[in-house]
């Protein structure tokens, strides 16, 4: 097999939340740390899409800014076996990632110029124009403004940005979740047109596991700042095997048996600045066992092979 093209290896990002400090020192107040991501560890090979999955605020979208650079880790590896021009960043809101002052043309150009900038003018505006036809747009589109566009086609040049650098890699920060269904799986149907054409590799972060189903080859769930299992994406819907991943595909709808019996998804997700002992999810837990309440799983152990951080799945003879 060959090297991955992105290995991330014990991650962790760390914020200080303390009150300010003469606060602490009147009041007694101790310092406070948030453990946004802690301890995770993925691989992506060339030209596949991997999905981070979880509810929100378990920390998808620190790692998606820890691997283009935003943040730096507070400890762990993220090792990137290409040339760091060639990885882009496709954001979540389409209304809010265009400069409202710059036309089209211009924004998707920004990159051409910024990374080669000996590029001829000529060629860099035959390039916008390519780019636009290339995600559906018109090249007479290069000279409007973002206001002038829907969200959907927002997104569109917001993808001929990342585009215009021709990138390897691409972190997608839910680029769909501000559109509607319909414009949804128009924008995610070019990505995947675009990944085949172009031999793109993915790492596409989303709350939805039905967006997911769609584009992934292998899907990460995670838990308040953990990565709990990690499958291909076809023996995850199948045969789930952490208790927090069957509860996430019991809420996806069934249109064949809407009225299924489900068991809702109870408790709330506890604070990443005080989390449980042992293993995270254990308050929320069907399954846990005691333990869950001492220990912390690793998917380091032979579990599934290495699939799976629980204690319960290892345990359980129907998994």
């Amino acid at each position: 097999m060959t090297r991955p093209i992105l290995e991330v290896d014990a991650l962790e990002r760390r914020f200080d939340v303390s009150a300010p400090w003469l606060n602490r020192l009147l009041e007694g107040k101790p310092r406070r740390t948030l453990r946004a991501v802690d301890g995770v560890d993925f691989d992506i090979q060339l030209g596949q899409t991997l999905a981070l999955v979880g509810e929100s605020g378990c920390g998808k979208s620190t790692i998606a800014k820890l691997v283009t650079g935003l943040h730096a880790p507070s400890g762990g590896a993220i090792r990137f076996n290409g040339d760091p021009d060639k990885m882009q960043m496709i954001f979540q809101d389409p209304y809010a990632s265009l400069n409202p002052r710059w036309r089209v043309g211009r924004i998707i150009a920004e990159p051409l110029r910024t990374l080669r900038p000996e590029t001829p003018e000529p060629q860099v505006m035959a390039r916008v124009d390519e780019l636009l036809r290339t995600v559906g747009l018109a090249p007479a589109d290069a000279a409007k403004f973002p206001h002038e566009f829907s969200g959907g086609q927002r997104q569109r040049i917001s993808i001929a940005r990342a585009l215009a650098g021709e990138p390897e890699f691409l972190v997608c920060d839910e680029p769909t979740s501000a559109l509607d269904v319909s414009v949804q799986a128009q924008v995610l149907n070019l990505m995947k047109r675009l990944q085949k054409e172009m031999g793109l590799t993915y790492l596409f972060i989303s709350h939805d596991l039905s967006v997911v189903r769609h584009m992934a080859d292998v899907i990460a769930v995670m838990y308040l700042g953990r990565v709990v299992e990690i499958q291909p994406t076809a023996d995850l819907f199948a045969r789930p095997l952490h208790p927090y991943t069957r509860m996430l595909l019991d809420t996806i709808p069934d249109l064949e048996a809407p009225k299924r019996d489900r068991a809702p998804m109870g408790g709330e997700v506890p604070s990443p600045v005080s989390p449980p002992p042992g293993c995270s999810f254990h308050p929320r837990c069907p399954i846990a066992l005691d333990r869950c309440k001492r220990e912390r799983p690793q998917r380091e152990m032979r579990v599934h092979d290495r699939r799976v951080a629980c204690f319960a799945a290892e345990e359980s003879a129907d998994v």
